[in-house]
């Protein structure tokens, strides 16, 4: 009972708390792999011309969420791993898996972390 009450208390502190932000990342790099994978066809984006898809989530003020894909918590190696292989870890997302290398996921982080 009380592991469950500490396990609580962190989980609620962690509530309300500004994602980590994935600093060593290049977001101009992140914005051109965002546009080059036509991300934009499912998701609105801002900052990238045409970004204006309706099948996910908007993702502005991206950076401010607690949570990517309403459960995992929005963490720069969590959203690595969501950008490439969204399916394994959601098995009932829309979102495709995508090729990116660990340095483009990263990139791709840092563009995102930008939007707030």
């Amino acid at each position: 009972m009380a592991r469950l009450a500490v396990t609580m208390a962190l989980a609620l502190a962690a509530c309300g708390q500004p994602p980590a932000q994935a600093t060593d990342g290049d977001a101009q790099a992140g914005r051109s792999l965002i546009a080059r994978f036509d991300c934009g066809v499912c998701h609105t984006i801002p900052g990238i011309a045409g970004a204006r898809g309706k099948v996910g989530p908007s993702l502005d003020g991206f950076a401010e969420r607690a949570y990517i894909a309403g459960s995992l918590p929005n963490r720069p190696r969590v959203l690595m791993d969501w950008v490439r292989r969204a399916p394994e870890m959601a098995p009932n997302t829309a979102m495709p898996p995508f090729p990116f290398t660990d340095r483009e996921a990263l990139d791709v982080a840092a563009y995102l972390y930008t939007l707030r």
